[in-house]
């Protein structure tokens, strides 16, 4: 079995960005959920190694990437993936996202499409509609942000966050992967993004999307369920849908065997 090395490099400039990669071939970028980093994604930048450039950021304010003074506008990930991108020299890459990282591809596909080759959107949705007011919203970020607030670290609150979002199947090893990640959240940077995600009004038209799409949920996602998934694919003109069973808002941590059969099925159908 060959053993893929992992590199950590860097893109200089406000913030410093970090990202993992492997590989060589055309950009596959990875973006994580709120509560992720790059290391979420490390089983696949290793699948794809032999014939993709794949690679996994740490978002500004995560993991080995700096944080940032000021509050965050969430259009500022979809720059600093422009950023990165260009460092790379990278005209177009193939984009998949998890979450809130499903969201930035989407922005990112929405401010530069020509800069992107496909996109696989995991356990995610276009945006909060109209139904979620602006109180709601407020109400939404305080709850979310006040066990922080008020004093506890991410360390405190990640054994009950993972929880509500894995399956009830899941290993206990997938459990931990989640919490060590929570773990090392820079608590600063997380509340701006908590604000920022869910204070962000653009609801991406996804029916205006021209490249293809992989639509990947969860059946045990209770966060964005399978009717969200389902109905995005159905709106988006080359999409493709799987749900995969027993398997909660992490399904590239929680069904990796299933996950990485699709995604490099996908990938490798663009050539």
């Amino acid at each position: 079995m060959t053993v893929t090395t992992l590199r950590t490099d860097h893109v200089p400039g406000t913030p410093r960005l970090a990202y993992d990669h492997a590989g060589a071939g055309e950009v596959v970028m990875f973006l994580h959920g709120i509560g992720g980093n790059a290391s979420n994604w490390h089983r696949q930048l290793a699948m794809l190694a032999d014939r993709y450039h794949a690679v996994a950021w740490d978002a500004r304010g995560y993991g080995n990437s700096d944080d940032y003074a000021g509050a965050l506008d969430f259009a500022d990930f979809a720059h600093d993936l422009a950023r990165l991108l260009d460092h790379l020299g990278c005209a177009q890459a193939h984009l998949c996202g998890l979450s809130m990282g499903g969201r930035i591809a989407l922005d990112f596909h929405d401010r530069y499409p020509e800069r992107v080759r496909s996109l696989v959107l995991v356990d995610t949705f276009p945006g909060y509609d109209a139904s979620f007011t602006q109180e709601g919203r407020e109400r939404f970020v305080r709850e979310r942000r006040q066990p922080l607030l008020d004093g506890k670290e991410p360390a405190d609150i990640a054994a009950d966050v993972a929880a509500t979002l894995v399956s009830p199947q899941a290993a206990p090893a997938v459990v931990q992967q989640l919490v060590d990640s929570m773990c090392r959240l820079h608590k600063e940077s997380y509340l701006k993004t908590i604000e920022a995600m869910t204070m962000y009004q653009p609801v991406c038209d996804v029916s205006r999307i021209r490249v293809p799409v992989q639509v990947i949920v969860g059946a045990d996602d209770r966060l964005t369920p399978p009717k969200v998934a389902r109905k995005m694919a159905a709106a988006i003109p080359d999409a493709r849908l799987l749900v995969l069973e027993d398997t909660g808002h992490l399904s590239n941590l929680e069904n990796p065997d299933a996950f990485d059969a699709c995604l490099r099925a996908f990938l490798d159908g663009q050539g």
